[in-house]
C-alpha cells in the first residue's frame, strides 16, 4: 500500500557511494513508512478554504498533505494583482460573486461548484527537484487515466485537447511548499467570461496581469457521463491511491483557521487594499456629453481622481472629487458619495449610473 507518486512528496534521495547496506536499508525504511495525509475542507466558502490551506502550510511543519476543496462563485486573484483590474465589477456584484485574494502569485481564476481545487503541501526538498513538473505530472496522469488527452503546457497550465483546464501556483514558507491549482470540470462558462471580462488597456500598473487562454471543461472531453462528485472520487483515487490517511483537524486548529479567515481572507484590506498602486483611465460618450476619468489608487483607496470632458456643469466637480479622496475604491462606497450630491449641477445630463460606468470600467 504505497503512495502513487513518491516523487511528488519524496524527491529522489541521493545516496553516496560510501553508504553501507545498513544505511541504505534505513533510508528505504523511512521512505516506505511515510504516509500522505488527505484532507477535505468541508466548506464552499473561499475565505475559509484559503485560510485552511494557509494554516496547514504554516502550522503543520511535518508531513505530506493533499487537500481537495471547492469554492462557490468566486474570482480568486493572484497575490500581486490589482483586484479591480481583473474583474467586471458590475457583473460580479449583480451575480453575487465573491472576490478573494490568494497568497500565491499568478493570474485571476473563476471558481464555482463545477470545478475542483487541489493543494499539495510538502517539504521543499533539493533545489533541483523544485520544479512545476513535479506537481503537474500527477494531475496530468490522473486525467490521462480517465481517457483524456492531457498535457502540461507553458509555465503552469494543464491542457486537455488544446484547451486550458487547470492553472496552478506555488508558495514557499521556510522549508515547506504549497502547490495548488484548479480543475475546470463543469464550470459555468458564462459566469467565468462575464466575471473576468475587463479591458486591460484601461489600467496601468506593474502588477501581474492575467493572460487570456482558451478554456474548456473536462466534462465535455470525457467519453463517459460523469458528475463532479464522481470526478472528485476518481481524482482522489488517482492522486492518493491506497497509501494515505484521511485526517480531521482539532477544534483548536479549526478555531485558528476561523480567526485567520476573519482577520485576513474576509477583510477588504487583504482582498482589495493589497492591490499594487495603479492608474486607471477611461472615457465614455453619453447623450449628456463626453466624460473622462483619470484615477490613481493606492492601497485600495482613491489617491487622486479627475473628471474631464465636454459635459455641462453648473458647479465645480472638484467638490465631488474632494469627497472621494481617501475612500475605498469599490462600487458601494463611490455610489454612496455620488448620491450625496445633486449630480446635475456637476455633470449636467450625465447620470449617476453613467459616472459609475466610467469610474469602474464596465459596459
Amino acid at each position: 500500500m504505497g503512495n502513487k507518486y513518491p516523487e511528488l512528496f519524496f524527491p529522489p534521495i541521493k545516496i553516496s557511494r560510501q553508504a553501507n547496506c545498513r544505511e541504505i536499508e534505513l533510508i528505504m525504511k523511512v521512505i516506505t513508512m511515510q504516509v500522505i495525509s488527505y484532507l477535505e475542507t468541508n466548506s464552499n466558502d473561499p475565505a475559509y478554504n484559503l485560510a485552511f490551506e494557509e494554516y496547514i502550510l504554516t502550522n503543520r511543519r511535518n508531513g505530506n498533505y493533499i487537500i481537495l476543496w471547492q469554492n462557490d462563485k468566486t474570482v480568486v486573484v493572484g497575490r500581486n494583482q490589482i483586484a479591480e483590474a481583473e474583474i467586471n465589477s458590475k457583473f460580479v456584484d449583480e451575480h453575487g460573486i465573491r472576490v478573494i485574494r490568494r497568497s500565491t502569485g499568478g493570474g485571476a481564476v473563476y471558481h464555482d461548484l463545477g470545478n475542483i481545487n487541489y493543494s499539495f503541501i510538502t517539504d521543499v526538498g533539493n533545489a533541483e527537484d523544485l520544479t512545476i513538473d513535479r506537481f503537474l505530472q500527477p494531475i496530468v496522469d490522473a486525467l490521462k487515466s480517465m481517457g483524456l488527452k492531457a498535457e502540461a503546457s507553458g509555465r503552469n497550465d494543464i491542457l486537455v485537447a488544446g484547451h486550458k483546464v487547470s492553472g496552478t501556483a506555488q508558495r514557499i514558507v521556510r522549508d515547506r511548499i504549497l502547490h495548488h491549482g484548479t480543475l475546470l470540470f463543469d464550470t459555468d462558462s458564462r459566469m467565468l467570461s462575464g466575471a473576468l471580462n475587463v479591458d486591460p488597456t484601461k489600467f496601468e500598473s506593474k502588477s501581474t496581469k492575467s493572460v487570456s487562454s482558451r478554456t474548456g471543461n473536462i466534462k465535455s472531453f470525457l467519453n463517459v457521463n460523469m458528475n463532479v462528485h464522481e470526478f472528485w472520487a476518481l481524482l482522489k483515487k488517482e492522486l492518493v491511491g491506497q497509501g494515505f490517511s484521511q485526517i480531521n483537524l482539532t477544534d483548536e486548529e479549526i478555531a485558528s483557521i476561523l480567526k485567520l479567515k476573519s482577520e485576513k481572507y474576509d477583510a477588504w484590506e487583504w482582498n482589495f487594499g493589497k492591490s499594487p498602486p495603479y492608474t486607471m483611465k477611461n472615457r465614455h460618450r453619453f447623450a449628456g456629453g463626453l466624460l473622462e476619468v483619470y484615477l490613481q489608487v493606492e492601497s485600495g483607496r482613491i489617491h487622486s481622481i479627475a473628471f474631464c470632458g465636454d459635459f455641462l456643469s453648473r458647479k465645480d466637480p472638484q467638490e465631488v472629487v474632494d469627497q472621494m479622496l481617501g475612500k475605498e475604491y469599490d462600487r458601494n462606497t463611490v455610489n454612496s458619495v455620488l448620491h450625496g450630491f445633486t449630480l446635475y449641477d456637476y455633470f449636467g445630463n450625465i447620470s449617476c449610473e453613467e459616472i459609475m460606468k466610467t469610474i469602474f470600467n464596465y459596459e
